[in-house]
């Protein structure tokens, strides 16, 4: 790929220089003089290995090349590492634009853009790759001593590379090890991606011929569901390589308990099976099922308002088929040879999609996400660049090196899981998309069933085209939502503070029914307050200023801010008190009190504790999906993407809670969280139940959600927005200052505020101290600026924030004061 940077020839200026991003939270690129050898072989957009400071090496990206000769006397550049540029112009661009729009440095876009295997430094450690065959003969008398050196010692840093082969440009032979595999960064092996595991059902080991077989059919004569069961998987099992364990019991209808019971007799066993996660393994393509009249008209209307210019923001209500129109219009992209994105607020929790996805479009997608190791990120890479590949993936999937692009899709467009919070870049993931689609002139979906204030009132001004789609899809009606006042009392006038008597009520019917449940409840632990009643001692944590949460099973208070763990005290440290007591309630509470009501259900739990292990989501997904668990209880993961066919009944347990919240945002937030969870409810031809219990039955968020009146709730909303002055009618950036003393930070808010006020006036709101006030060990404070949502007047709004921030950080006694913007901080 060639990138033109001028029109004439460098060469015929003289002395030419180069701009280069550094993977360093710099204020600007760094210039370095380009030798004469390298003046041909330079574009826009390669790696080359440079020297930072006095004994750093860095691979930095070029930026631009020119005959500008700097104010300050400049280092070559080392050595050049790629033949062929790694990004794209339309990439530097798209770097530019976030790090202007967001405040921060390219080097901390590109450290977040690149896969870590293409950001080498000096003190990357490289070890012998586990598929090295001690074949040397295609090795370069340098790789040879790397390699050896290797074979000796079982881990180098790149100095000690450069101090074995006596020079200091060592980076392009060790990008050609890398490139063939031979070597690998030291996390590589830690960070392994493992194959994609599914339950499957086979015949056991005594039905494995035609006529024992045969036998299998005396032993199910008795019960109708196993001779079903026995008669779909003959004839389902000779069209697929494997059986999946759910598509048994879909195709049929039973229970996986009548699997289970044959499972017992010996004529099935079930075992995992690994599958590709890219290629579909040799299953044929799932054939789209026949458009619905609804889904026919939303594509008419979508490719109306994208043969306009504008992009689609789509509203359909949960399970009405949203995803179908998606993949109708990723069809025609891939068919005309282009690419597509489509872009999921979290991988790990939509696995059903990716399945579906990968059913239709085989292996023209690709996954592309975090579990993924560097090696496997960077194969992603480079076959995105060759604009033969589209991809599904989380925000950080923007940063792809997209030379086709013509669709992108942003599904769930709502979701707070697209903004990057910490570090920066300080990013939305659905705004970025929408600006890397017009910069490639590609069509723009966003899709939801609970959309964003701000992409509405993009909708609603005609910045966005607005699609529907009202009803479910086969006319499944939307699930009976009830409401529970929390203070409800059982027949013995017995008040439990978790479950109402209508919940269990519920709950029971449901498991009678051969139904499944899930609750939602959004806290995770045991407790979240673990106190003294005599004293009022609080266990707090040491780092920050937050109670910590007691989590049961591990028997430890855990802050679920810093991750500080510590055992629980066994008396009040201030007062010796022995009796000390636990407020409030977890998913843990949750589960330990339902396992005393309904003993015989099987319970799980699905939180951030439950699910850190590389496959324990995939595992607890996969047992519900076919059966083996009865009630999930969870905090908002479980609003997210899932869609299971005997769900019944969905409870959240705590409304109140979401409706408390210290936020702007509180009320969308929880109208959003009830509307998705409640989604899960009768997904496949039956109406499902939502019980809502809460202390304030009457709110108006709760009222809308009953009724389903999303345009009554939006419209409430947004007049409470305008008349307060928050976003999307004013824009908002957030200044959050940082240090270890507090009187240190307090002194540097004081003098920044101060600046700031005299510049902006009333926009300008604090320094106030943050509800937490002490995050990992850094005392905060923190100042909000409001102001029209009009470019030239943000751009100088940032323009005095850069300048103010500069010059604290040249004031004596508070240049260790760290000032973090955060533009659109919801």
């Amino acid at each position: 790929m060639t990138l033109p940077t001028t029109e004439q020839p460098l060469t015929a200026r003289g002395t030419v220089y180069a701009d280069v991003i550094l993977p360093l939270a710099l204020a600007q690129t760094y210039t370095y003089r380009v030798p004469e050898e390298f003046v041909g072989q330079l574009r826009e957009g390669q790696r080359v290995e440079v020297q930072f400071s006095k004994n750093k090496h860095y691979a930095g990206i070029i930026r631009r090349l020119h005959g500008e000769m700097p104010s300050f006397k400049t280092k070559p550049i080392l050595s050049v590492i790629d033949v062929e540029p790694l990004l794209t112009p339309r990439q530097l661009r798209l770097w530019d634009w976030i790090a202007d729009y967001y405040c921060c440095a390219l080097g901390e876009v590109m450290t977040a853009g690149l896969p870590s295997h293409l950001k080498m430094a000096s003190e990357t450690v490289i070890t012998l790759g586990p598929m090295f065959s001690d074949d040397v003969t295609e090795l370069s008398e340098d790789e040879y001593l790397v390699v050896e050196a290797l074979t000796l010692q079982a881990e180098l840093t790149l100095k000690d590379i450069r101090d074995i082969l006596q020079r200091k440009t060592v980076y392009p032979v060790i990008r050609s090890l890398l490139d063939r595999h031979v070597i690998f960064p030291k996390e590589e092996l830690t960070d392994r991606y493992k194959a994609l595991e599914v339950k499957c059902v086979r015949f056991g080991p005594d039905f494995q011929t035609e006529a024992q077989r045969a036998g299998a059919f005396d032993l199910v004569s008795r019960s109708e569901k196993q001779t079903a069961v026995l008669l779909e998987y003959l004839q389902y099992s000779r069209t697929q390589p494997y059986v999946r364990r759910s598509d048994l019991s879909k195709r049929t209808g039973a229970s996986d308990g009548v699997i289970r019971a044959m499972v017992k007799k010996g004529i099935f066993e079930f075992y995992d099976r690994e599958v590709s996660r890219i290629s579909t393994d040799g299953e044929a393509p799932d054939e789209a099922r026949e458009l619905s009249p609804q889904q026919t008209a939303a594509l008419t209307e979508i490719r109306a308002h994208h043969a306009a210019g504008h992009p689609a923001l789509l509203h359909g209500v949960t399970s009405s088929g949203k995803t179908r129109v998606y993949i109708e219009l990723m069809q025609e992209a891939i068919a005309a040879g282009k690419q597509v994105l489509y872009l999921l607020p979290e991988i790990a929790l939509t696995g059903q999609i990716i399945k579906r996805l990968q059913r239709v479009l085989g292996d023209k997608i690709m996954v592309y996400h975090s579990r993924l190791n560097n090696m496997e990120r960077v194969e992603i890479w480079k076959a995105v660049l060759t604009g033969n590949t589209s991809v599904v993936g989380p925000r950080s999937a923007l940063f792809l090196p997209f030379t086709a692009l013509d669709l992108v899709v942003v599904d769930e467009e709502h979701d707070p899981s697209y903004k990057q919070h910490d570090p920066n870049p300080r990013y939305n993931g659905r705004d970025v998309a929408i600006y890397l689609a017009h910069q490639h002139g590609a069509k723009a979906i966003l899709g939801s069933a609970t959309p964003s204030l701000e992409s509405w009132e993009n909708a609603r001004s005609g910045k966005y085209g607005l699609v529907t789609m009202p009803e479910r899809f086969g006319g499944t009606a939307l699930p009976e939502i009830v409401i529970a006042n929390a203070r409800e009392t059982n027949d013995k006038g017995a008040h439990h503070p978790f479950f109402t008597p209508t919940l269990l009520d519920a709950l029971r019917k449901t498991l009678e029914r051969g139904e499944q449940a899930i609750l939602f409840q959004n806290r995770r632990g045991f407790a979240p307050v673990y106190f003294c009643p005599t004293c009022e001692y609080t266990a707090a944590c040491v780092n920050c200023d937050v109670s910590l949460t007691y989590h049961k099973y591990q028997h430890r208070l855990r802050c679920h801010c810093c991750g500080y763990v510590t055992a629980p005290p066994e008396q009040c440290p201030a007062c010796g008190e022995l009796q000390l007591k636990l407020s409030g309630t977890g998913t843990e509470k949750i589960e330990d009190e339902l396992k005393i009501f309904l003993p015989e259900a099987r319970i799980a739990r699905m939180d951030l504790d439950t699910t850190r292990g590389k496959n324990a989501l995939g595992k607890l997904l996969d047992d519900f999906e076919v059966g083996e668990l009865d009630i999930l209880v969870g905090t908002q993961m479980v609003t997210k993407g899932l869609d299971f066919d005997r769900v019944g009944l969905v409870g959240v347990i705590s409304a109140d809670q979401l409706l408390r919240f210290p936020d702007f945002r509180a009320d969308e937030r929880a109208f959003q969280l009830m509307t998705q969870v409640a989604g899960r409810a009768g997904r496949r031809g039956r109406r499902g139940q939502v019980i809502i219990q809460a202390h304030e039955g009457n709110h108006p968020v709760i009222t809308d959600v009953i009724t389903g009146d999303y345009e009554n709730f939006i419209q409430r909303e947004a007049g409470n927005r305008q008349q307060h002055a928050f976003p999307p009618y004013r824009k908002m950036i957030r200044l959050q200052l940082r240090h270890p003393r507090r009187a240190t930070v307090e002194e540097g808010a004081k003098l920044l505020g101060t600046w700031l006020a005299h510049a902006l006036g009333d926009q300008l709101e604090g320094p106030f101290e943050p509800s937490v006030a002490r995050l990992r060990t850094y005392y905060l404070q923190d100042m909000v600026i409001r102001c029209a949502p009009v470019p030239a007047r943000m751009k100088r709004i940032k323009d005095i924030i850069q300048r103010a921030s500069d010059k604290l950080a040249q004031t004596k006694g508070l240049s260790g004061v760290r000032v973090v913007v955060d533009v659109d901080p919801y």
